[in-house]
């Protein structure tokens, strides 16, 4: 420490290190103080609330961290001014960490909760289910990072020109070892771009049925319906045929019911008619396209086919309903007297078989 008390004129003063530790002292003590008179004369002189960048929220803890880094720069200069050496490295330090606390509030200002990315997506016309906002958020905040590191390395002396010509020459390596990694990038690109799905959607392809909880710069996340999570590279989801269920605007239910040979044809004929009515007149069924038709004749029953929508497409709600109608069509089958067909097979004895032969030849 003998350097501390024997600069290239004279010894440092007791005097000097102890206004030096007094500034610091008041910097520690005034930062947050004066980061709040300082907002709050920003948002008197400029309106921030016409902004979308909530500058209060996103900036606060970093202008605080330049007041504590600001108080400390003046407290060593007023120590060290005498030891070039040591400002040549203060200064250098001093500049750095201004640079990481812009970027740490550009970094926030990029959150996908900001308000500047949620005023962007109410101008686009997203809704809170799309993905392409905390999408750009990740991009914007991996692009503010670089930058950061960039302009710290530039400030140390690290020769950026050099690393890119680097890059340059290992370009090609890097493209080959990174081919998959770039295919799923594009792949969220054109998924994000498309838009064939939204958080929360329910999807089915060829590998994967469930729902979407994320996309990411490599993946997406899909929660099945086994409560597990499945993540599928986004070149593969890319290049696969989505069904979005969620998209439906109602949930179809098609099935042929089989009635009992034996059923008497007027009341098969009234259960029909009634069955068309009940489902027309149901709340929750769509009236645009219903139909009850008795459609084919079976070695063992007779087919009633119906084909009908629910006008809700949440699953749970959907059976429901479901349950509902069926109970109605066993009520209403029940009531014109048409038993439900059971699967029957005849078999006959040789003597049985004598005697039809015997009146089939009498005959």
């Amino acid at each position: 420490m003998e350097w501390l008390f024997s600069g290239p004129s004279e010894g440092v003063k007791w005097r000097d290190i102890l206004i030096s530790f007094g500034i610091l002292a008041g910097t520690l003590f005034l930062a947050k103080p004066l980061s709040r008179a300082l907002f709050y004369l920003v948002e008197r002189r400029f309106h921030p609330e016409e902004s979308h960048i909530d500058w209060s929220k996103s900036f606060r803890k970093p202008v605080q961290f330049i007041l504590l880094i600001t108080g400390t720069y003046i407290a060593a200069y007023y120590l060290m001014h005498g030891h070039p050496a040591l400002m040549y490295w203060i200064n250098r330090s001093f500049r750095s960490l201004g640079i990481i606390a812009a970027g740490w509030g550009l970094y926030r200002v990029s959150a996908s909760s900001s308000v500047l990315l949620e005023g962007m997506s109410r101008k686009i016309g997203l809704d809170e289910s799309s993905m392409l906002i905390p999408f750009l958020s990740k991009v914007v905040r991996f692009v503010v990072i670089l930058l950061i590191i960039i302009a710290v390395g530039t400030e140390w002396g690290f020769n950026i020109n050099g690393l890119a010509a680097g890059l340059g020459l290992g370009s090609l390596a890097v493209a080959l070892a990174a081919k998959e990694t770039l295919g799923n990038i594009l792949g969220g690109i054109v998924i994000i771009a498309e838009k064939p799905f939204s958080r929360g959607d329910w999807i089915m392809t060829p590998t994967v049925e469930g729902i979407v909880e994320d996309i990411t710069f490599r993946s997406s996340r899909i929660r099945t319906f086994a409560d597990s999570l499945v993540t599928v590279p986004n070149a593969t989801l890319a290049d696969q045929p989505i069904t979005n269920w969620s998209r439906m605007g109602k949930r179809r239910v098609t099935f042929t019911l089989n009635a009992a040979l034996e059923s008497d044809r007027t009341g098969l004929e009234n259960a029909v008619k009634r069955l068309e009515d009940m489902l027309r007149s149901d709340p929750d069924i769509d009236p645009q396209m219903i139909m009850v038709r008795f459609t084919e004749f079976r070695e063992s029953s007779l087919g009633i086919f119906f084909y009908y929508f629910t006008k809700s497409t949440v699953w749970a709600e959907h059976l429901a309903v479901r349950q509902r109608i069926n109970l109605a069509i066993l009520r209403i089958l029940e009531e014109e007297g048409v038993r439900l067909a059971y699967p029957t097979q005849r078999i006959f004895t040789a003597e049985e078989e004598k005697q039809a032969v015997f009146t089939y030849g009498e005959s």
